[in-house]
């Protein structure tokens, strides 16, 4: 029997605008989100039931039970979809977890994806108020490794014009910091929106354009984990180093570099220096299509 194999890319926040909060408390958002050339690996066949394991260099502590978003997308497919086939679903972790990288709603997202196919129904599509109901990230991830627009509180997905060929480095600090938290500690909340972005840019008219933007709940996360702030300077500190900044809500951490031999290269500099942080080079992804593969 056939077994299917995805990869579920690293997610990006490259900026971060924080444009208000609704009376139910969700947080509006205004975003440009890229995937990187690194993910975690998942692969499903078809079983009696719906059964999950964890492996890899991250896997530890990551349940397999339905608090787990791959299990919880799998059960919401098949339900949606009327499937009465169950699979046997490994997950191989090489991105950390809570670390503003959108993992675990990559992981879910790739396997809402992999598993219509395993199960020969059609897909979930982004707007499906089941995949906002796994978390406001899984609806971007469903649009890799398309560099995506995302506002609202994750619902509203735009095309962006192309990005010039480039490359990141991504480094997080062995910390975690809780989203409610640095959410808590935003003293402003009515920021304004991302910039458009133009058209036909260059690498360093891409930078330009990034340098104006903002993550607005980099301060907030610095003050609950400075370890994000030494990250931010190392990265800075490197002169091909375009635009540094923190991903998501953190703690990972993103330098844009124009090639994915200055990403290597910047990579192994920061690694040497701070052996206990994760530090993984990365391809920007333009438009390749994540497809399972059996």
């Amino acid at each position: 029997m056939a077994t299917l194999k995805c990869e579920a890319p690293a997610k990006v926040n490259l900026t971060l605008h924080v444009t208000g909060q609704r009376d139910d408390g969700y947080h509006l958002l205004d975003s440009l989100v890229v995937f990187g050339g690194v993910s975690d690996q998942l692969s499903a066949s078809v079983a009696p039931d719906l059964r999950l394991q964890v492996s890899g260099p991250f896997g530890f502590g990551v349940p397999t039970d339905d608090s787990n978003l791959v299990l919880r997308a799998a059960r919401a497919l098949r339900d949606m979809r009327g499937v009465t086939q169950g699979a046997a679903i490994m997950l191989e972790k090489h991105l950390p977890h809570a670390a503003g990288i959108g993992s675990g709603s990559s992981d879910a997202a790739a396997a809402l994806k992999m598993l219509a196919e395993l199960w020969s129904v059609p897909p979930l599509p982004s707007t499906a108020p089941e995949v906002l109901a796994l978390g406001a990230d899984v609806p971007v991830c469903m649009r890799a490794p398309a560099p995506t627009r995302m506002s609202g509180i994750g619902e509203v997905l735009s095309p962006v014009a192309a990005l010039p060929p480039c490359a990141m480095v991504l480094v997080r600090p062995p910390v975690e910091v809780p989203t409610v938290d640095v959410f808590a500690g935003m003293t402003n909340k009515n920021g304004t929106a991302m910039d458009p972005l133009p058209e036909g840019l260059d690498f360093d008219g891409f930078g330009h354009w990034l340098k104006a933007q903002r993550n607005d709940m980099e301060t907030a996360a610095i003050k609950i984990a400075p370890e994000i702030k030494a990250a931010l300077t190392k990265l800075r500190a490197n002169p091909t180093v375009s635009v540094a900044r923190m991903s998501g809500s953190g703690a990972t951490c993103y330098g844009l570099v124009k090639d994915m031999a200055t990403a290597r290269q910047v990579a192994r500099v920061i690694q040497v220096s701070e052996m206990g942080w994760w530090v993984a080079p990365a391809e920007v992804l333009r438009s390749q299509v994540t497809r399972a593969t059996t």
